[in-house]
Parts: structure tokens; C-alpha cells; sequence
């Protein structure tokens, strides 16, 4: 049965499609006949206790640069969709929150991917500290005593800003670097937040695995290599994408994390792991389905659609 699916996301005139989830996604529901609506978060609003937005219909062609055509803005009431994909990119700032919150008054009546509650309290760097075990030795702090406390204790270690995205501002400092303080000051300038700090794991040389879950099961893994002189793996920063296997350690932890993200409602997950360790769970918009497939893995956006199919129905 046709359902009526809502895209939250960044404008699709954007994308970049050949690596996008969403437009992936987009491309397996009309497929299926699911009949697609494109709007911005800015479109979002709610009076009265009406949660709306000015979508679009939207038809998608898998050709880049002629990707996407618009239908002409009207106002929807969005309790009446069946399905709302909230896939607009980091940073999860307060604007993000928001649209949570607003989301949060729809679901479950109109089903939002992912649930908007359980989003709105699991930002990336701060879910996986839900996991210490999981994890490489890791301190959430803006304290400079209790960072450089840390570095003494580590040696090598990854500043980070809390709430970035895509490798932005993420800083390896080894032992003996004399920058410290001065990147901390340009850290305070720039960030209210505290900032992470992590043990450097040299097993990052190997990659940084990007393992994919649905409902809770894993369905895909992508490796990504940084590039030569590059501490970050991220593809945006130039990282090299490459297909992997699973270790008995990878297992291990998506087992521990399947039956949480399930309870959750968090349907698409990606999780990045660093040669033994968690480092991430994202829930916002991840990404790497595109990848996992042109390397011959599963077609996650088929399975992304059963689930939901499911629950929707």
C-alpha cells in the first residue's frame, strides 16, 4: 500500500548523490510507489499545536545533475503523513533540538525516522559514553586542567568539538605538542560546549569502520582510510572508502548496541569503530549506504524500507 513520506532534510538541489543515504532512500520509496515530499527544516512550524511544513512533491532520477523535480510549495499538516524521515545534516545545534521537539508532536501517529525523542538525546559523542566499556579512554570537559590532566595520563590524544560533524575541527596533538593551549583558546572562542578529548588510537592508520544497523541488526560495514598525513578518516575530508569485514570484536559491540537502538525506535544507525573501540553512534543523519552497495554489500535502503514499511503499516 502507497504511503505519503515527508523528507526533513537539507534542499535537494545540493546533494551530492552518488555518496547520499537520503537520496538513496528517496530512490528505493519511489520504487516501492510510496508517494515522496521534499521540505527544509525552516519550512517547519507548528500553531497551535498543528505541526506543518510547506513541502513539495518530488519525483528523483538517479542522474547527478539532473537529479530531482519539484512540484510547486504547499502547506501540509504533517500528522497527516505516514511517514516523516527527519535526514537534515549536523550540526546538532539548538535549531536541530528543535525540530525534535516539533517532530516529537507527530510521532508515533505519523512514524519519524528516527524517533525524534530518542534523537534529540543521543547526539553522537555523547550516546556512546552510555557504553564506557565499548570505548577508548575518553573525558568531556571545557576544564583545561582536566585536559591537560588527560594528556599527561595519554600522551597522544584527538580534541574534538562535542557537537561537530564530518571530521570539522577534530585535532590530533601528540605528547610533546606545545599547541594546547593555544587551541584550546581558539575552542573556547568558538564552542559554549564542553569539548571531547580522546586517546589517540594509532589503529585508526587501518581505518575507521562505518558499521551500518537496521532496527538494531547489522547489515553493512565500509572501511575509510585517511589519507596521507591526515589524523581524520572522514570521506569528506579525503578519507578512501573500501569493503571490509566484520571481526568477532565488531560483532560484539553491535550486539550490545542492537536491542538498545531497537527499544529506541533509532531504525538507521551507523556506528564507527577504531580497531577495538566504539567512537561514535549516529543517529541524526548517517550515512554510507551508497558505499556499502557499489562495493557489493547489501542493499540497505531496501532493508531500511522493510522496517519501516512495517512499523508504518
Amino acid at each position: 500500500m502507497p504511503l505519503d513520506v515527508a523528507f526533513q532534510m537539507d534542499h535537494i538541489a545540493g546533494l551530492h548523490i552518488a555518496g547520499d543515504s537520503t537520496f538513496a532512500l528517496m530512490l528505493e520509496g519511489q520504487r516501492r510507489g510510496h508517494r515522496l515530499y521534499h521540505y527544509t527544516p525552516d519550512r517547519l512550524a507548528m500553531r497551535d499545536a498543528r505541526v506543518t511544513a510547506r513541502v513539495e512533491k518530488v519525483a528523483v532520477r538517479d542522474q547527478d545533475g539532473d537529479h530531482y523535480k519539484l512540484e510547486p510549495p504547499e502547506e501540509a499538516d504533517l500528522s497527516d503523513f505516514d511517514v516523516v524521515y527527519l535526514r537534515q545534516d549536523p550540526p546538532f545545534d539548538m535549531g536541530y533540538i528543535t525540530t525534535t521537539h516539533l517532530l516529537e508532536r507527530i510521532h508515533p501517529k505519523t512514524l519519524v525516522v528516527n524517533d525524534p525523542a530518542h534523537v534529540r538525546n543521543a547526539p553522537e559523542k555523547v550516546f556512546v559514553t552510555e557504553f564506557p566499556d565499548l570505548m577508548p579512554p575518553t573525558l568531556i570537559t571545557r576544564d583545561r586542567k582536566e585536559i591537560v590532566a588527560f594528556r599527561e595520563a595519554h600522551g597522544d590524544i584527538i580534541l574534538k568539538p562535542l557537537y561537530g560533524n564530518g571530521g570539522a575541527g577534530v585535532f590530533r596533538l601528540a605528547g610533546g605538542d606545545e599547541n594546547l593551549a593555544a587551541l584550546l583558546e581558539i575552542f573556547e572562542d568558538a564552542f559554549r560546549e564542553p569539548f571531547v578529548v580522546q586517546r589517540y588510537l594509532p589503529a585508526v592508520r587501518q581505518g575507521d569502520k562505518r558499521i551500518i544497523l537496521v532496527d538494531g541488526a547489522v547489515v553493512g560495514a565500509i572501511n575509510r582510510i585517511p589519507a596521507a598525513g591526515e589524523a581524520r578518516s572522514n570521506m569528506h575530508v579525503g578519507g578512501k572508502p573500501e569493503p571490509v569485514e566484520l571481526t568477532i570484536r565488531d560483532r560484539e559491540i553491535c550486539a550490545r548496541l542492537g536491542p538498545v537502538l531497537k527499544e529506541r525506535g533509532l531504525i538507521f544507525v551507523g556506528i564507527d569503530v577504531i580497531g577495538e573501540y566504539l567512537t561514535e553512534i549516529n543517529v541524526t543523519s548517517p550515512t554510507g549506504i551508497r558505499e556499502v552497495r557499489r562495493f557489493g554489500g547489501a542493499d540497505i535502503a531496501a532493508l531500511v524500507w522493510d522496517a519501516v514499511e512495517e512499523r508504518a503499516g
